[in-house]
């Protein structure tokens, strides 16, 4: 990197002892007020504005409004579908009147749920009326074991094979044009990806939307339905989902209610659900958290996996609070790495807002996530969504494949930005080193970003206890339940007034602001007197007023630090690398913002806490304090890598 684009900090003889600090003014070419749409393409590449999108919007005086429906719909409720084993799967089937008795063949929309396809049956919003309005065929259908299905739910395990069956099925009938498109958002966006793996001939086009869930094994992430990060259990997010959602046979009464918080400390994990889940306590808890990552029992599951192939146009839409963000990312990059022609792997295009899970749609002209506003992050998503079924199923030539392939939101500088690659041209990697005198512990700490490399500095040591776990807020929280869990960004100040996280902050950002804008992560070099523990670490955006507010996190298992076919434990007096992924992100640290990591050792309920016996931790009651260190030397630097972006705007 060109460090003559950062402000220049003191000499070292004139700065306290805490060390450099961070001086991290980008000389960026100055940008249009945030929020502002200037569509201007830079010469490093990047397109600023959502213009490129805009254009297919239906009303351009209102460009955010839904088209209005053409046809009015007819349904036909409850249709059993016989998948190749026999099991029938309840169908709804949603024509438009017109097109229908005229006997025209449809393009169809698929959309296949776990959540009761009844609920679709109501306003004009739901996407099944929404697509059968504009002249579509929707098929909505309940998953094998769930609402008026038959069969035996097993999590996502029957979606590769039934996805494909009611491809075939929808794809032959009277009324079918032979071309189908699928639809749907998390749950209903992960069987759209297990689907394409199996390559269906008449799969011509994919919009799955907060589909990250569906990275298994692939890339080495072992994510499971986003169950897992870096060896971790996702803990209030999957509580909360099995006890709504993970019986195995349709039907029965729901889980009683809960004190959501307590309930989650209680021990051992594994027993949660046969206290407070659904009464016939048939999920598949026990089962995920037992079985070791790198088992065979997953491949069951239909995850993704490195030898997967796909050949399926789709448009991947997510955002930047959503647990699932990165992994939208990576299969953006797989389908294209792994097609198997042309048509699929030229035809991936990804959209991420700064919303939360399955929230993009809703953005507004102050677009609130968490206490923070983003500003005006709409777009024309539903007249998007035609235009690509437009496209792929009717064949109309609107020009839908010749926007750039990615469309990213910068939070701070609150403006969409576009490019044909990930990360966007003129990122950088730049290593920010941790620096401190021994006392980085929490905000009034010395502990200092910068990038100069350490000399012989003291190692930040802190205590880590099970039973005063780090308290989660928002960051990219899910699905748990708990309407006290709230996604997004939040002032995490207070937090940091505790012993065990240690903080590292950068001097206030120069004229032009800092941008990052692609994969982050952290390299820690650490030591524990336990055999195992996990280290946690958080991205932050220092406001002059001394908020701090959470951009991203990730958490790591030290027994997982070479990978999860072999756990290894850790030995006292021993210092081992460690990364923390720290996902993706767009951000714009505005002149006078500071950049700050935290590092810790858990973030509870979010994810399980790591009990430090080296047992199991799920079947676990005990627990014992470890004493992590973090080092920071010259031979053991440990440091964050940012995605820099340099070059005009």
């Amino acid at each position: 990197m060109d460090k003559s684009r950062w402000t220049r900090t003191p000499p070292a003889s004139m700065l306290p002892r805490a060390g450099l600090a961070l001086a991290a003014g980008v000389a960026l070419a100055a940008c249009s007020d945030p929020g502002t749409s200037t569509g201007q393409v830079a010469e490093d590449g990047v397109t600023t504005g959502a213009v490129a999108l805009d254009r297919f919007a239906a009303n351009h005086e209102n460009p955010y409004a839904d088209p209005e429906a053409r046809f009015e719909i007819r349904v036909e409720t409850d249709l059993m579908i016989p998948m190749r084993d026999g099991v029938r799967l309840a169908t709804d089937l949603y024509l438009p009147v017109e097109p229908a008795d005229r006997g025209d063949a449809l393009p169809v929309v698929l959309i296949r749920l776990p959540y009761d396809k009844a609920s679709y049956r109501g306003g004009a919003i739901q996407p099944a009326r929404f697509f059968a309005g504009q002249g579509y065929a929707v098929v909505v259908q309940d998953v094998r074991g769930k609402y008026a299905s038959e069969g035996r739910y097993l999590l996502s395990a029957a979606d590769r094979e039934d996805g494909y069956d009611a491809v075939e099925w929808a794809s032959t009938q009277p009324w079918s044009n032979g071309k189908v498109g699928t639809f749907g958002c998390s749950y209903l966006g992960e069987n759209q990806t297990q689907l394409m793996t199996q390559r269906h001939p008449a799969h011509a086009a994919a919009i799955p939307l907060a589909a990250g869930g569906s990275i298994g094994s692939a890339g080495g992430r072992y994510g499971y339905f986003g169950i897992f990060e870096g060896g971790a259990f996702g803990l209030s997010a999957s509580f909360g989902w099995f006890r709504g959602n993970g019986r195995k046979l349709p039907g029965g009464e729901p889980s009683p209610a809960v004190e959501m918080f307590a309930a989650l400390r209680e021990l051992p994990t594994i027993d949660l659900m046969r206290k407070y889940g659904p009464p016939d306590r048939d999920t598949d808890w026990e089962e995920i958290l037992s079985t070791p990552l790198a088992d065979e029992w997953w491949d069951q599951l239909g995850y993704l996996r490195d030898d997967d192939r796909f050949d399926t146009p789709a448009l991947h839409v997510n955002s930047w609070y959503d647990l699932g963000a990165n992994e939208t990312l990576q299969q953006w990059r797989m389908m294209q790495d792994h097609a198997v022609s042309e048509r699929g792997g030229a035809h991936q295009f990804v959209i991420l807002s700064p919303t939360s899970h399955c929230m993009s749609e809703r953005a507004t002209q102050h677009t609130v996530v968490g206490d923070i506003d983003f500003g005006d992050a709409r777009l024309p998503y539903r007249s998007l969504y035609l235009a690509w079924f437009d496209y792929w199923l009717r064949g109309d030539e609107n020009g839908v494949t010749r926007i750039p392939k990615v469309h990213y939101y910068v939070m701070g500088r609150n403006e969409w930005a576009s490019a044909d690659t990930w990360p966007p041209p003129g990122a950088e990697p730049t290593r920010l080193y941790l620096h401190s005198g021994g006392s980085a512990n929490t905000r009034f700490g010395d502990g200092t970003l910068t990038e100069d490399t350490p000399g012989e500095e003291p190692a930040d040591r802190y205590a880590y206890d099970p039973g005063d776990p780090v308290p989660s807020r928002g960051g990219s929280v899910c699905c748990t339940g708990n309407p006290a869990d709230q996604p997004g960004a939040f002032d995490q100040s207070d937090i940091e007034g505790r012993e065990d996280v240690l903080v590292y902050t950068g001097d206030p950002i120069g004229d032009g602001g800092l941008e990052v804008a692609g994969p982050l992560e952290a390299r820690l070099h650490v030591s524990s007197d336990a055999p195992d523990t996990d280290f946690t670490v958080k991205l932050l955006d220092v406001h002059p007023d001394g908020r701090a507010i959470n951009i991203v996190e990730g958490i790591t298992r030290a027994r997982y630090r070479d990978g999860y076919e072999e756990p290894v434990m850790m030995e006292e007096g021993e210092i081992y690398p460690l990364r923390v992924d720290l996902h993706s992100v767009a951000h714009w640290f505005a002149p006078g913002h500071r950049v700050r990591i935290e590092v810790s050792s858990s973030n509870f309920p979010r994810f399980d806490r790591n009990l430090n016996t080296g047992g199991n931790n799920y079947d676990e009651t005990e627990w014992r304090v470890a004493r992590n260190t973090i080092h920071h030397s010259r031979e053991h630097a440990s440091h964050v890598v940012l995605p820099v972006m340099t070059g005009a705007r």
